[in-house]
């Protein structure tokens, strides 16, 4: 059997258990997927999901770092509504089109009495065949080993050490402007998910490949921002720093040139979304990208991102308020999750499993007017009732 490689792998399907907001979810993905839901329903914290992977073979890493702190320990990661059966799975199944079920990987996990995080169950299985569970009688013999994954041990994952490079190609991208502004509020960290080292990324890129990137991000930053019509790279004499300029039509005959310090926020937002488009191979989670974009631009977001999926083959996974981004035509109704939260966790449903808005499709509403009334505040009304108190 042929391997497939990281590039073409995509999520197929997300399984969890007690994870966040959600006590089960068990869903199958596409190669685009938009998740939509109400403020607070767990968008965030169903991409962190991804994150949590990533991280566990990133460099610095690991199941410990993964749990640990940085996300408040595994108390704060266990649902709320956990009871019976406390223990946190995330299991996901991993393919390509040529194999659609090329890898599994199930990791269960809880605290010990130190309240470290302790692995209850790693397994891998390969085309169905499992290769790989834990805890096994190594184990048995030296607890302390189930303090670690074996996926992120180059020393044991040799055999399933693409499932490795895959978490590892993962990358999250919501881009703060000030800190693309104001790189040193962020010196030191690599691949900042903020945007604070976006112009490190820049500078680090061949040059070849960066000018042929910068072309074509410059050929769409023109359609949402007219007066810029030029835009080029450049390191400070003075200082080595790097920066982007842009070339704006002024009222002088040669215009006006602007560094990322005078670019708009939707300016250096939709730069830094071009550019992690174009960089990168594996899964791409975008947290609303909608923001400070106009809706005109907004709209043909989606349309980008399948272009760009036919040249790649690259996932991509977002999280969005924006009825601009539902109202592409192209976006299939298992493409589309909506968030429910209820009492004992969100639910997570493909559009497809909501007759209400099936029937509303059939009937010739759109997908924004059928989906969006069920991510509206219940009580939204009373907000202007706060200045009258």
């Amino acid at each position: 059997m042929k391997d497939a490689t990281p590039s073409t792998l995509i999520f197929r399907r997300l399984r969890l258990e007690n994870w966040r907001n959600f006590t089960q979810v068990d869903v199958d993905l596409q190669n685009r997927v938009f998740l939509v839901g109400p403020n607070a329903s767990g968008k965030s914290n169903l991409l962190d999901v991804f994150r949590f992977l990533h991280d566990i073979v990133s460099v610095g890493g690991g199941f410990q770092e993964a749990a640990g702190p940085h996300r408040g320990g595994v108390t704060r990661l266990r649902s709320l509504s956990a009871r019976r059966y406390p223990d946190i799975v995330i299991e996901v199944h991993i393919g390509s089109e040529a194999l659609p079920n090329a890898w599994e990987y199930e990791l269960r996990f809880s605290q010990d009495n130190q309240r470290r995080p302790i692995i209850k169950k790693e397994r891998v299985s390969r085309a169905g065949s499992e290769l790989w569970s834990r805890p096994n009688a190594e184990d048995a013999k030296d607890p302390e080993r189930l303090t670690q994954t074996y996926l992120e041990q180059i020393n044991v994952n040799r055999e399933f050490r693409d499932v490795a490079d895959f978490f590892r190609s993962i990358r999250y991208l919501h881009v703060v402007p000030q800190l693309v502004r104001e790189p040193d509020r962020s010196l030191g960290r690599s691949d900042d998910p903020y945007g604070g080292d976006l112009l490190e990324q820049i500078a680090r890129t061949p040059e070849k490949t960066r000018n042929a990137w910068l072309r074509r991000i410059e050929a769409v930053l023109r359609v949402a921002v007219p007066q810029l019509k030029e835009l080029q790279f450049e390191r400070d004499k003075a200082n080595g720093a790097p920066h982007l300029k842009g070339k704006y039509e002024h009222w002088r005959p040669q215009g006006a040139w602007q560094n990322e310090e005078q670019f708009s926020d939707g300016t250096l937002r939709l730069l830094g979304l071009l550019w992690a488009t174009l960089e990168g191979s594996g899964p791409l989670l975008l947290e609303e990208p909608e923001l400070s974009l106009h809706p005109e631009v907004v709209t043909h977001l989606p349309q980008m991102f399948a272009r760009m999926q036919s040249r790649t083959g690259r996932q991509m996974i977002v999280s969005t308020h924006s009825p601009s981004i539902l109202a592409d035509p192209g976006i299939g109704l298992d493409e589309a999750f909506l968030l429910i939260p209820e009492r004992e966790g969100t639910l997570v449903r493909p559009v497809k499993r909501f007759q209400q808005i099936v029937s509303l499709l059939e009937g010739g509403l759109s997908l924004p007017d059928a989906v969006m009334p069920f991510t509206r505040p219940a009580k939204a009304e009373q907000l202007p009732l706060f200045a009258t108190r």
